[in-house]
């Protein structure tokens, strides 16, 4: 089972995307406040619209409050400042992938204090960073390909087409 922690998420539309990529992968979406808007927002609603109902969103007030919730969960801290890739970690089934906030990513703190589980996503040199949404979702997926998309339908309908 996969955590997915958001420490102080400003967009909503990009929580709304996360909400969906959860909703879609059964992982338990996590917000530690202060959030950048209301949960009943629109524009978040509207990006994770019929998926709501198959959401299980928890919302922290801290992420010590989200550690707690999480007491034998390893966290693994995507950050553009870490030297480990993403892909370089065997990721347990059940884990805890933390990301920050939009305009700062995660607290230097944060990141010092667990700097052997700060990874990164590859990119080209002097770019800022990927947006959030795609960076989860890049993150869930390589956890569940690491454990052959358990759980996970992994045939569509094509598959039953009469060629």
């Amino acid at each position: 089972m996969l955590h997915i922690v958001l420490v102080e998420p400003e967009i909503p539309q990009n929580t709304g995307n996360i909400a969906r990529t959860c909703a879609a992968t059964g992982c338990i979406l996590h917000l530690v406040r202060p959030l950048g808007f209301e949960i009943s927002d629109r524009q978040l609603r509207r990006a994770g619209l019929d998926y709501w109902q198959f959401l299980d969103v928890r919302i922290h007030n801290g992420i010590d409050e989200a550690f707690d919730a999480l007491p034998h969960t390893p966290f693994y801290f995507f950050t553009t400042k870490a030297e480990k890739s993403y892909a370089d970690v065997a990721y347990p089934e059940t884990c805890a992938l933390v990301f920050g906030k939009e305009t700062a990513g995660l607290p230097e703190e944060l990141l010092v204090a667990h700097r052997e589980s700060c990874v990164r996503i590859p990119m080209l040199k002097e770019r800022r960073s990927l947006n959030l949404s795609n960076s989860v979702a890049i993150a869930v997926y390589e956890a569940f390909r690491q454990h052959a998309f358990a759980g996970l339908e992994t045939k569509g309908a094509l598959h039953k087409l009469q060629w």
